[in-house]
C-alpha cells in the first residue's frame, strides 16, 4: 500500500485511519501467551508451519524482521491507544503509534497487552505522558468508541482477518496485497 501511495501521492488526498480488530479477544491482559502457541491454537500447526516462513520472507523484502519468540496478550488496550493517538494528534500521531506497536510486537517480541509496552510506544509516538497515564489508569477511556468501531467494521465488511484495507470507503482489499492491487484501485478513483 505504501509503495502504491508514494506513486500516486501528488494526485491523491489521503487520510489513513487505523481501525480496531482483535484476532483473539479471549487472550488475557498483560504478557499473555507465547505467540507461536496462540497462533497454533488459532490457525492450526500446519498453517503456522507454512505461514511463519512466508511472513519472514515477505517481511524481509519490505524491511520488516518478523520474530515469533515473544508473547501476545489481549490487544484491546492497544486499540484504545491507537484511537487516543488520533484524537490527540490526528493521523500523524496515530501512524506513529501503530508503527511503534508493530515494531514492538512483530520485531522486538513485546506484548501489546503489556502496559509498559503501551507506555513506551505512546512515548515514541509523541503522546503527552498525562494522557498516557490516564489511559493506563482508566480502562473506560476510549472503550466504547473502540468497541463500536470494532463491531461496525467487522459487520460492515465481514472482517475476519487483517490486514483489511478499505480504500475510499468502498473498495476492500483483504490480506497482504501487492502494490499493483492498490495501483488499480487508486487509478480507478483518479479516473472518476
Amino acid at each position: 500500500m505504501e509503495t502504491a501511495l508514494a506513486k500516486h501521492a501528488s494526485k491523491l488526498e489521503v487520510d489513513m485511519v487505523w481501525r480496531p480488530f482483535q484476532l483473539d479477544s479471549s487472550l488475557p491482559k498483560g504478557r499473555g501467551k507465547k505467540v507461536l502457541d496462540a497462533y497454533r491454537e488459532k490457525f492450526g500447526p500446519q498453517m503456522v508451519e507454512r505461514m511463519v516462513p512466508n511472513m519472514k520472507k515477505v517481511g524481509k523484502e519490505h524491511g520488516i524482521n518478523f520474530s515469533y519468540g515473544g508473547y501476545i496478550g489481549n490487544t484491546f488496550d492497544s486499540h484504545r491507544f491507537i484511537w487516543q493517538a488520533r484524537e490527540t494528534g490526528g493521523s500523524a500521531m496515530q501512524d506513529k503509534m501503530v508503527d511503534a506497536l508493530f515494531a514492538a510486537y512483530f520485531e522486538e517480541e513485546k506484548s501489546m497487552g503489556d502496559p509498559d509496552v503501551l507506555r513506551a510506544c505512546a512515548e515514541k509516538a509523541g503522546m503527552p505522558s498525562e494522557i498516557t497515564e490516564k489511559l493506563l489508569n482508566d480502562p473506560r477511556i476510549g472503550e466504547g468508541e473502540v468497541e463500536k468501531e470494532r463491531k461496525h467494521f467487522r459487520n460492515k465488511w465481514n472482517c475476519t482477518g487483517v490486514p483489511l484495507f478499505i480504500v475510499d470507503g468502498r473498495f476492500p482489499l483483504s490480506g497482504a496485497q501487492p502494490a499493483e492491487a492498490f495501483d488499480i484501485v487508486f487509478e480507478d478513483i483518479l479516473e472518476e
